[in-house]
């Protein structure tokens, strides 16, 4: 690994960790103001009713690309990214003050959509949703659409490859359902090749998180946030020549999202005592949760620096799930409480 890709690394590191550091802040005031979406949070029709938005949002994106509505898609992913900033900030301030920086976010999105734009907005509207999803699914619904998800992003990028498709459809829009990771300050987004030319693909539907999926009161974040293939900044679908002269790394936003869903999960629903972090709701099955993630994603940085696109959710979910499961046994949870199958039984 070249030094340049391990300050990208650890880029994407930092972001993820922002996104669930902000989506677990969030967690208490989103419950407070009454956000959670569903009534029981713990029926597992929540999941599937999403899983089938997911799909759905995909295909509505791609035959969209087919019939040339780009600009579309681009206007309604600005306008969720807003949307969920309100909620963010709207956290912080008041609803109506709240409005004027999400308004901005929109506007720099359409203004002037440089990577540190795109991913200061993906981070933004990556815990927003996370928090939104984390406090409307109960246990057994976040494992089950971490689980489902995982399997359908690795046959959507490694069987059908529909999410590589998709994928070449957003890289152009600019828009947050990447997260940009450049490999020296002197990157930028806006000039030279276009996305799709530099990346080797990003099959990740989320939104948002995010992206393709519904948020809890229905709104579409975007087709890319809950599949996730990382990609490198590299030509066509073949591997470098050389690693080392790679401008940037791209990672689809649902990446961070939907393992996120879990930690924010874990941090409302779980039985495991608090850990009395300032301003952060997190007990141990969400803190190792996030480890478990964190481990995930290495491993998946490295497969991508070697400059192919990958499948993310199988390696970012499973490490969530494996790390939140030991986390709820060693804070001394039943497996079946952990699960979510003791009300069942």
């Amino acid at each position: 690994m070249f030094p340049r890709e391990y300050r990208g690394v650890a880029f994407v590191v930092a972001l993820f960790l922002v996104v669930q550091v902000g989506a677990l802040a969030l967690v208490p005031e989103f419950a407070e103001s009454g956000y959670q979406a569903v009534e029981n949070p713990d029926n597992p029709a929540n999941s599937v009713l999403y899983v089938v938005a997911i799909v759905a949002m995909t295909g509505l994106m791609l035959a969209a690309f087919r019939y040339d509505l780009d600009r579309a898609i681009r206007l309604l992913i600005v306008g969720v990214s807003a949307y969920l900033s309100w909620y963010v900030f709207s956290a912080l301030v008041s609803p109506l003050a709240a409005a004027v920086p999400a308004v901005a976010v929109a506007v720099g999105l359409l203004v002037h959509p440089e990577w540190y734009v795109i991913d200061a907005a993906g981070v933004l509207m990556g815990a927003g949703a996370a928090g939104l999803f984390g406090i409307s699914f109960g246990l057994l619904p976040a494992l089950i659409l971490l689980t489902v998800l995982a399997v359908y992003d690795a046959v959507s990028v490694y069987g059908t490859e529909h999410m590589l498709s998709l994928a070449e459809g957003i890289m152009d829009l600019n828009i947050p359902v990447v997260l940009v990771i450049p490999l020296s300050l002197s990157y930028s987004l806006l000039d030279g090749e276009s996305a799709s030319d530099e990346a080797a693909g990003v099959g990740d539907e989320e939104e948002s998180d995010a992206e393709s999926a519904s948020i809890d009161d229905g709104e579409s974040v975007s087709g890319d946030a809950d599949e996730g293939a990382a990609a490198d900044g590299d030509e066509g679908n073949e591997a470098p020549a050389d690693p080392g002269d790679r401008d940037a790394f791209f990672i689809g936003l649902g990446d961070a999202v939907i393992p996120t869903v879990l930690i924010a999960s874990a941090a409302t629903f779980s039985p495991a005592k608090d850990l009395g972090v300032p301003l952060l709701g997190v007990n141990l099955p969400a803190l190792l949760a996030i480890v478990g993630t964190l481990g995930g994603l290495l491993v998946l940085m490295r497969w991508v620096i070697k400059g192919r696109p990958h499948a993310g959710l199988p390696l970012l979910n499973g490490g969530a799930i494996g790390g939140y499961l030991v986390g709820s046994l060693v804070a001394g949870v039943p497996l079946l409480e952990a699960l979510g199958l003791a009300t069942f039984f």
